[in-house]
């Protein structure tokens, strides 16, 4: 319909609305008559319609009017147009607090016209409208996400492809697009819009399960939901060549590593390698094989040519005015307060000091490796630069190692880090050279979230972990001829630890392994089950004596007293001579957990204040006495101070789970989980006699209420003699889990603990499960979270470690967020399990 006003109307009606905007706010009407001119060219009346427009935005909100203003000018430039956008604009209007959307909006609407016309523009717009009309904030996640970002590479046509799963969740669910839109871009990046339906329709139905964990699906926050991509995501596994890459490192540099998972989370730019000095960490999937040797082969060369060696740290902080390196609770080094100085240029200076030690250690690595560099600057060539402050350092990066390789000119500050003597103290000093000449226009500053992408393909900063030092002399040489005698030895005696031992004595353990079957999401077979359970119990004469507990039943809301009854019974010693060829095999590992406990006990001796006696004067004791003694009062003369080692507090009971499960074979065929288990408790218990903390450790398994095993293995004073170790030894699988049970006993063991701090480790692989719970798996993982949080009630510190690949389902409920881990590999757990446990010492 045509504007009946003549074109003097609508001017007349354009000075009347600035004139009011004049009157109402300085700001609006000063933007009004900046952004007016780009309208101009369109009429009159187009320009009366949008100082309409902006006057209603205004009005509704303050916010939405600016941004619709301000952003005008560049929206005419790029559409080409003004009448289409201008009345979908005022669509904002129907929704309070929808101004981040109009922002959004705004800020995309002309690149939309320019690219896609106006049909393409008009198919974007009402797909936004859409979620606006369910959800605000929904409408908003829409409207800033950039369109092309949206698109991908499929236009219009790509963003109703992406939108169709959060359609179908809104519908279905009533889930917030911006639960999903985030995911959902990374998800179809790595595996394309197929596997995004495919993602999401998994995601549904963890969303049913529960809100919480099907929003931490879709947020990729969840194991379970980076575990489905990797099942499908191209790349290099990792874990599939765990091997391959320790024969690597042991054979170009002899670095015998533990290699574990950093991390990895989609969408992560530039996955690296990286180290904390004593175990190097790879992401779950690198972009093929090459790369992923090439990162491995890389931070090999950083450990064993002296980035993290101790001396050469020392030597650095020395340079830098520092008696020692600072060390954070676990007694590794910290590298921050090397580039607190240059405030909040320390990223970039961080990025600059990793450029000349990369370029150090890869020269190094160049002259074992054959042609390494040259590898390493194919891959580089071929990955494009990425947009933003990172590229140049990325270029920068690329052109170095170019140059290092005679193809450009190298900086002679550069150049001399290529000498065979060059050492970490010389690429920090060529880094503070370089650095007092940076230009912020070809290397500009950087922030953290743009630090991944200024190195090259599969590096990450070599300082981003604190670090284990090491320690030169820490371990004692092999020969040859010795390894090579112990691998054929290996393998004879995992053949034998196969082979079930006869006539244990043990009454548990007369099970034929043809009877075993269950659920419960355990490694191995899980327990009996018999046909004839109904309902909380079995028909079956009671086991008397032993210690009472209560158990919690959810259902009735009530403790049920002196329900469960736990039995402490003794194990039958194993062969001490299966200990000796236990310990050869993870040799590698006590070495490396050696040279960590080094680190460990103190190294220089914490001062006791104000003595009777001691090395030296306590000053403000000092002071405090004479103030006193001149006011004529009659102070305590203990005013000196002396310094005397810092010992921890604390004090563990290792808790295993001996439940039937534990004597399946492992996943790759090699042995048995209670193989590794009985590695794990040994190596642990030799970790802890080196440190010195008190320790206990006992075993449990249960078959009913009231006949719960728990069987100590070592007390808190008991010495690791041949007993424990033989008792050790004879670790073995016995029926089902009451964990609740076994863990207000083993409460109980720590009245003999004088430690205050005092942790309980939980060492299971599968739910809590037994013979009378019914087939109800809530009722004894209720029973078992009341148990835990008995314990923390008790000043007593629980943590789960579980071989459970599915633990993450039901371990938060019942430990908490934080107070449990899913080791992966079984194979990882005599590595893991001291270490766990340092960490968790304080």
């Amino acid at each position: 319909m045509p504007d009946p006003r003549t074109e003097e109307d609508a001017l007349l009606q354009v000075q009347e609305i600035l004139a009011h905007l004049e009157d109402i706010s300085f700001v609006a009407h000063r933007d009004s008559k900046e952004a007016l001119p780009a309208v101009e060219p369109y009429g009159p009346f187009v320009q009366c319609r949008w100082l309409e427009a902006a006057r209603e935005l205004f009005f509704h909100d303050r916010d939405a009017g600016k941004a619709f203003i301000r952003n005008t000018p560049t929206v005419v430039e790029q559409a080409g147009c003004v009448d289409e956008w201008v009345e979908q604009a005022r669509i904002f209007t129907r929704w309070r607090g929808a101004w981040k959307a109009l922002e959004g909006f705004m800020g995309q609407v002309g690149a939309v016209f320019a690219a896609w016309g106006r049909e393409g523009e008009a198919s974007w717009f009402d797909l936004g409208h859409t979620w606006l009309e369910r959800h605000v904030d929904s409408g908003v996640a829409y409207f800033t996400t950039d369109f092309r970002t949206l698109a991908g590479e499929g236009g219009p046509a790509g963003i109703h492809a992406l939108m169709a799963p959060a359609e179908a969740l809104f519908a279905e669910r009533r889930m917030a697009l911006g639960s999903y839109l985030e995911g959902a871009l990374k998800v179809r990046d790595l595996i394309g819009v197929d596997g995004v339906h495919e993602w999401a329709r998994r995601g549904a139905d963890v969303l049913q399960a529960g809100r919480q964990r099907g929003e931490s699906w879709f947020r990729l926050d969840s194991e379970e939901s980076r575990a489905m991509l990797l099942e499908v995501v191209p790349g290099e596994r990792i874990r599939d060549h765990l091997r391959l890459y320790q024969l690597l490192a042991q054979g170009w540099f002899g670095e015998e590593l533990l290699i574990e998972d950093s991390g990895w989370r989609p969408g992560d730019p530039n996955p690296g390698a990286e180290t904390d000095g004593a175990r190097l960490y790879l992401p779950a999937v690198m972009a093929d094989h090459e790369a992923a040797i090439l990162a491995v082969e890389h931070v090999t060369g950083h450990l064993a040519f002296g980035t993290y060696d101790y001396d050469a740290i020392q030597a650095l902080f020395q340079r830098r005015g520092t008696e020692h390196p600072p060390v954070d609770d676990h007694q590794r080094i910290t590298w921050r307060p090397l580039f607190a100085e240059f405030g909040d240029d320390l990223v970039r200076f961080g990025v600059l000091f990793d450029l000349c030690e990369d370029l150090r250690v890869d020269a190094r690595i160049d002259s074992i490796i054959p042609n390494y560099r040259r590898r390493l600057l194919r891959r580089a060539k071929r990955a494009e630069a990425p947009a933003g402050p990172a590229g140049p350092w990325f270029e920068y990066a690329r052109a170095t190692l170019a140059a290092s390789l005679g193809e450009g000119e190298l900086d002679p500050r550069l150049a001399a880090l290529l000498a065979p003597g060059a050492s970490l103290v010389d690429s920090f000093d060529t880094a503070l050279a370089l650095y007092g000449e940076l230009d912020d226009e070809r290397l500009p500053p950087l922030t953290l979230q743009q630090r991944p992408h200024a190195y090259l393909p599969g590096r990450a900063p070599n300082a981003a972990r604190p670090v284990y030092p090491r320690v030169p002399g820490a371990e004692e040489d092999d020969s040859d001829g010795a390894e090579a005698t112990e691998e054929a030895k290996e393998k004879q005696e995992q053949r034998e630890a196969e082979t079930p031992k006869e006539g244990s004595g043990d009454p548990d353990l007369d099970i034929a392994p043809e009877e075993t079957s269950g659920t419960g999401g355990r490694i191995g077979v899980g327990i009996p089950q018999p046909a004839h359970v109904v309902g909380r119990g079995l028909a079956r004469e009671a086991e008397f004596g032993g210690r009472a507990y209560p158990e919690w039943d959810y259902r009735e809301n009530r403790y049920k007293v002196d329900w469960a009854r736990v039995h402490e019974r003794d194990l039958e010693p194993g062969d001490e001579a299966d200990i000796a060829p236990l310990m050869a095999r993870h040799d590698n590992v006590l070495k490396r957990l050696r040279r960590a406990l080094q680190l460990q006990r103190p190294q220089r001796p914490a001062p006791l204040r104000r003595q009777f006696d001691g090395d030296e004067l306590d000053l403000e004791a000092t002071l405090q006495y004479v103030s006193e003694k001149r006011a004529g009062m009659s102070p305590r003369p203990h005013v000196y101070q002396r310094r005397a080692p810092q010992h921890r507090d604390t004090a563990v009971l290792l808790l295993a789970d001996l439940s039937t499960s534990i004597m399946a074979n492992t996943s790759d065929g090699e042995g048995r989980v209670v193989d590794r288990l009985r590695a794990g408790t040994l190596i642990f218990a030799e970790a802890l006699a080196e440190v010195g903390d008190p320790c206990a450790i006992a075993g449990f398994a249960s078959k009913n209420r009231d006949a719960v095993s728990y069987y100590p293995i070592k007390g808190f004073e008991d010495p690791l003699n041949a007993g424990v170790r033989a008792r050790l030894a004879g670790l073995s699988g016995r029926l089902a889990t009451r964990m609740g049970a076994a863990i207000r006993h083993a409460v109980r063991a720590f009245d003999g603990a004088s430690a205050r701090r005092r942790l309980l480790l939980i060492l299971s692989d599968g739910r809590p499960a037994d013979y009378d719970d019914g087939g109800d798996p809530r009722y004894l993982h209720e029973d078992t979270r009341m148990a835990v949080k008995e314990a923390v009630d008790a000043g007593i510190h629980p943590f789960c470690i579980t071989l459970d690949p599915a633990g993450g389902e039901y371990l938060p409920t019942i430990f908490g967020p934080g107070h449990y881990l899913i080791i992966d590999y079984v194979d990882d757990l005599p590595a893991r399990l001291p270490e766990i446990y340092l960490r968790l010492r304080k």
